[in-house]
């Protein structure tokens, strides 16, 4: 995250002439949210008791003079939209909203900080005496559920390249009718693989074969065939002792239901990579997605700690990564 600067007046309810030392902000709106709250919009908010306004929310971290941690909830989004793009291009920028956009403070940072307030206390919780909201705290490091997913999912969409040049296409089986497979071994042929292909988060090591579509006939299979193309996937490659890994199979399905039925705001979300493709977040109940439009899908599972698993591109994943797309929302 980046350090901001500015006060927030009277943000602490428990010492209201205190100001609060800015040290960074984001947002929370339908479109851009901290994933680490929740699968979608409605989620983040609820996880901080907030209602889901069509408008969102600005978050901002900071310390009071005692150097408690509070993350004030402000309705000014214009104004901490602009400092955090100010930020991320490396430019000082005051935010400092008046505390009549003030929503609520809350204790503690959902997030860890690698920055403090200077000439208060080291970071610290408040003390509330028991009243209102336990504090806010950060998913664990040294364990792995939904937030960590979420928070690994949005790593490697954020470092795409670093993560897609570790697999190479080579590995992912995907003949046409009559063709021979594209890996020049059957080291890689269901039956004989140890099966779908990861990646451990943080050390970037590919185990083995990548997740491979199957192959069927004609070059342009919209997303529609995609069920069908995930439940005969062994079927349509011959018995394998290893079956494509049913969580894939599980968040590839209730992706293609995203575009039966759209999901909550902030399920998809998209955000630009290329003059010709868009960067794709899609998160559902225990699983995440970071694709690209052009390229391929990583897949995190609940059930895989700290695993990435790839998923091929064929001629099934296209039409499902565009329909996605399309149904994703666009900061206006």
């Amino acid at each position: 995250m980046r350090d901001g600067e500015g006060t927030v007046s009277g943000a602490n309810d428990a010492a209201a002439d205190d100001a609060l030392l800015v040290l960074t902000a984001m947002l929370l709106t339908p479109t851009r949210f901290p994933s680490v709250l929740g699968d979608d919009y409605v989620a983040a908010c609820e996880a901080l008791a907030l209602e889901p306004y069509e408008e969102g929310y600005g978050l901002i971290l900071g310390q009071d003079c005692a150097g408690a941690r509070w993350t004030v909830v402000v309705e000014d989004v214009s104004q901490v939209a602009l400092a955090v793009a100010a930020w991320d291009c490396g430019m000082e920028h005051d935010l400092s909203p008046d505390g009549d956009f003030v929503v609520c403070a809350l204790p503690g940072w959902p997030l860890d900080l690698a920055v403090a307030a200077p000439g208060v206390p080291d970071p610290h919780d408040p003390e509330t005496d028991g009243r209102g909201p336990g504090p806010l705290s950060p998913p664990a490091s040294d364990s792995w559920g939904p937030a960590q997913r979420r928070l690994g999912a949005d790593e490697v969409a954020a470092q795409w390249h670093l993560w897609r040049e570790q697999i190479d296409d080579a590995e992912f089986v995907l003949p046409g009718p009559g063709q021979e497979r594209a890996s020049g071994s059957d080291d890689h042929a269901p039956g004989r693989s140890g099966g779908p292909g990861v990646a451990a988060l943080g050390d970037g090591a590919v185990d083995s074969a990548p997740l491979r579509m199957p192959p069927r006939d004609g070059d342009d299979v919209g997303a529609a065939d995609l069920p069908r193309w995930v439940a005969d996937a062994d079927a349509a490659t011959g018995p394998s002792p290893s079956p494509r890994h049913p969580g894939v199979q599980r968040a590839l399905s209730e992706a293609l239901a995203y575009t039966q039925a759209p999901p909550p705001p902030g399920r998809i979300r998209s955000t630009f990579a290329s003059a010709d493709a868009r960067t794709l977040r899609v998160d559902g109940p225990g699983w995440s997605m970071a694709a690209r439009t052009d390229d391929i899908a990583l897949i995190l599972l609940d059930e895989e700690p700290g695993k990435v698993l790839p998923v091929g591109r064929g001629p099934a994943l296209p039409g499902l990564l565009n329909a996605l797309d399309e149904l994703a929302r666009r900061p206006t």
